[in-house]
């Protein structure tokens, strides 16, 4: 033997650093199998979302929708939520606030806004 292989030689440890050698190997795959199975779990979360389509309300949009409002109303202002949209509008008997569909332009509420 040279002196080389001596140095190449590694020396047991002693039994108290043995076992905190292993714990700690043990602790790193414990570890090391728990973050691999949260990876796991984020990355099916997120397929899941893509391949279901239930990223929100999503309208297929139209060329054209029809909304029946009474004839000669005037459309005072709008506003969207979600698949319904919000119509006021001025008649001849006052306001009234239409609750519209979006998906089939079907009035689902009307509301008539009194002055006092």
């Amino acid at each position: 033997m040279t002196h080389s292989d001596d140095n190449e030689i590694e020396k047991p440890l002693d039994p108290a650093t043995e076992r905190v050698r292993r714990k700690l190997v043990r602790l790193l795959g414990v570890s090391i199998g728990i973050m691999v199975i949260a990876v796991m779990a984020v990355l099916g979360a997120v397929v899941y979302k893509v391949s279901s389509g239930s990223g929100g309300a999503r309208l297929q949009p139209k060329a054209e929708m029809a909304i029946a409002i009474p004839a000669g109303a005037e459309v005072v202002e709008t506003s969207l939520d979600g698949d319904r949209a919000l119509i006021r509008i001025r008649t001849a008997r006052g306001m009234r606030l239409l609750l519209v569909s979006l998906a089939d332009g079907g009035i689902l509420v009307s509301y008539a806004l009194s002055g006092g």
